[in-house]
């Protein structure tokens, strides 16, 4: 009796088809952080910036960052990235909320930022250049959305005169109601190429 050319066995076809899935796509196991040479920035390849590895006031001594963080209201950290931009003549700048949340690392226990890209880093609120985060829709008929003025009317314009947003660097949360004299660290970022 004559074999047949393909005999069908489901775990051959459910082996070739992992075999075959894993070949067609290769999976990017290269970190998206990566330490600068000299090690005082940390790369993120896929969004192609630069972040300053230590805080302002604190310094890379080829270990961690030593020194006391500097706490600043808000317009005083966005005249700290110009100080530096003009100093070091490269464009830094105060980070938008998103790009700080991307830091925070929610599946380490710990939550929190990496500690050794990041070291000495302060687990706390850190200002953003943000005016306006996207986010789920508001309640208008929320009493305390309307005391916040959040409601897009004229209150939440006057509000955003005295507000700013900032990024916890423990969960990842930003808030929008920050009172711009509060004073909290900044972690400055320019473009890399």
């Amino acid at each position: 009796m004559k074999q047949p050319l393909f005999v069908f066995r489901p775990w051959i076809t459910g082996l070739m088809a992992a075999l075959v899935a894993t070949a067609a796509w290769p999976q990017d196991t290269a970190p998206r952080f990566v330490p600068s040479e000299d090690g005082t920035l940390v790369i993120d390849k896929r969004s192609k910036v630069a972040w300053a590895r230590c805080v302002e006031g604190t310094q890379w001594n080829g270990k961690t960052c030593a020194g006391l963080p500097l706490l600043f209201d808000r317009t005083e950290a966005l005249e700290a990235a110009k100080a530096r931009s003009k100093a070091e003549g490269v464009a830094w700048r105060v980070p938008r909320a998103n790009e700080l949340r991307h830091l925070v690392n929610k599946r380490a226990v710990p939550p929190g930022v990496d500690l050794a890209l990041f070291p000495a880093a302060p687990g706390t609120w850190h200002w953003s250049s943000s005016t306006r985060v996207r986010s789920g829709t508001v309640n208008t008929y929320n009493y305390g959305n309307a005391m916040q003025g959040s409601t897009g009317g004229p209150s939440s314009q006057l509000g955003s005169f005295k507000l700013g947003w900032a990024v916890d660097m423990t969960t990842g949360e930003a808030r929008g109601d920050v009172a711009k004299t509060s004073r909290l660290p900044v972690r400055l970022i320019r473009s890399y190429e």
